[in-house]
């Protein structure tokens, strides 16, 4: 590390330069971040951090690991890009690995730059194979910024950017916050479905082409659909021929103790999307998993959609490496274990003990805590007193992932018990303000 970079230094030149996402521009003030590895970040001054974070939930094998970082050099030392066009080895054994992952019946791989535009491409492919233009979303979901993706995202994200024609949405369940007056697991699953066939009615089973759904939604916290929810969603699809696109990108390879969240359910999607944690977002990508009759639908009708940047080699090459990692180094092994080992149990005892959380859910390395200010009413905790809590796990050293009234405690699938216990600990400690 050069000892004459500073984190203001850093800093002043970001806010010269740099046009941030998400955000009015004014009164930024970025954490610095200089380095990392494994778990652990820090920036120009010394000072080190937990990533709970993983980032924006990509980093699944944690950051700089070695043999994902070689295979990105070994390959731009052989081949630095290439046109999606032409056959390159390092797209072939990535798209071979993604597809050794994923159930029967899906042959092929559609690669794209990242999530948003991997569910573009799931749309673009839906509405040929079906001939129908609509598609239904849930209310609870984030696909993406992109043009069809901001407009499928049901956060109130969408509604500056909502340009694209054809998007319906509709309530998934979320007991905790039930728009449906259930009072148990088994109710607000009954009346979601209910709600959702209703939607399909009104909307006309015969427009629409797809059903987009976060297997598990992530930006939307953490929402583990209930016991035979998204059996139900799949048996309305097929009822009225409503194709089944499943968004992977948060959730995927890994995240939550399986390779792909989907598995959890007894359910195979017809379209499957990824990004994030198929190699960590090392380099970006993304894409769509198609199965076997989308396939041969496109054997002989064009496909209109393409990519300058589609199944780039570098990209290629760290998927493969990290795929390989994975497997080698039993890592979705131990998101499963150590994130409903000692991560579940852990957030539990926080719920427990402190009065703030109104509720904690999750699995494998997926998990939120939901701050109210009141557990009776469950009023959200106010966004000024989540930007202090916010505030304060980092200057204790934790890289927190806060969403609205919520902190999603989502490390690296690589996080050990001991770093699990660190976190923990801060936030026990950040937390216990509010006891």
């Amino acid at each position: 590390m050069n000892d004459s970079i500073t984190n203001d230094f850093v800093r002043q030149l970001d806010r010269q330069h740099v046009f941030h996402s998400w955000s009015a521009q004014g009164n930024l003030s970025p954490l610095v971040i200089a380095g990392g590895r494994g778990c652990k970040m820090w920036d120009y001054d010394g000072k080190e951090y937990l990533d709970f974070s993983s980032q924006l939930v990509n980093t699944n094998i944690g950051h700089q690991h070695p043999k994902v970082v070689a295979a990105i050099q070994a390959q731009a030392e052989q081949l630095a890009t290439v046109a999606p066009a032409h056959a390159n080895l390092a797209r072939s054994e990535a798209a071979k690995r993604i597809l050794a992952r994923a159930p029967s019946g899906f042959s092929k791989v559609f690669f794209t730059n990242a999530g948003a535009d991997a569910n573009e491409n799931a749309i673009r492919m839906a509405r040929s194979m079906t001939g129908r233009d609509k598609i239904l979303s849930a209310y609870r979901s984030y696909h993406g910024s992109t043009g069809s993706a901001i407009a499928a995202t049901g956060d109130p994200r969408r509604i500056p950017n909502e340009f694209a024609r054809g998007h319906t949405h509709f309530f998934n369940p979320y007991l905790y916050r039930t728009e449906f007056w259930a009072s148990n697991e088994a109710e607000e699953c009954e009346r979601a479905l209910q709600h959702l066939k209703r939607v399909i009615e009104c909307e006309g089973p015969q427009s629409i082409a797809a059903i987009l759904l976060e297997s598990i939604p992530g930006t939307a916290g953490m929402l583990i659909p209930p016991k035979g929810y998204m059996e139900g969603v799949r048996k309305l699809a097929d009822q009225y021929g409503i194709l089944l696109i499943l968004d992977e990108v948060m959730a995927g390879f890994g995240r939550t103790g399986r390779w792909f969240a989907f598995e959890h359910f007894n359910i195979k999607p017809d379209l499957i999307v990824f990004a994030k944690g198929v190699n960590s977002g090392y380099v970006p990508t993304g894409g769509v998993v198609v199965s076997d009759p989308i396939c041969r639908h496109f054997d002989d009708h064009m496909f209109f959609g393409g990519l300058t940047y589609s199944g780039h080699p570098l990209a290629m090459a760290s998927i493969v490496a990290t795929l390989d990692a994975m497997q080698e180094e039993g890592v979705v092994e131990n998101a499963d274990h150590v994130g409903n080992g000692v991560l579940a149990s852990g957030l539990r005892k926080l719920a427990d003990k402190h009065a703030v959380v109104g509720e904690t859910r999750g699995v494998g390395v997926f998990h939120a805590l939901e701050l109210v200010s009141d557990r009776e009413s469950r009023a959200p905790l106010p966004p000024a007193e989540m930007a202090k809590i916010k505030a304060a796990l980092i200057d204790k050293g934790l890289l927190p992932f806060v969403v609205e009234n919520r902190i999603h405690v989502v490390p690296p699938c690589i996080v050990s018990e001991a770093e699990v216990e660190q976190g923990l600990s801060i936030l026990d400690e950040v937390l216990g303000v509010y006891r």
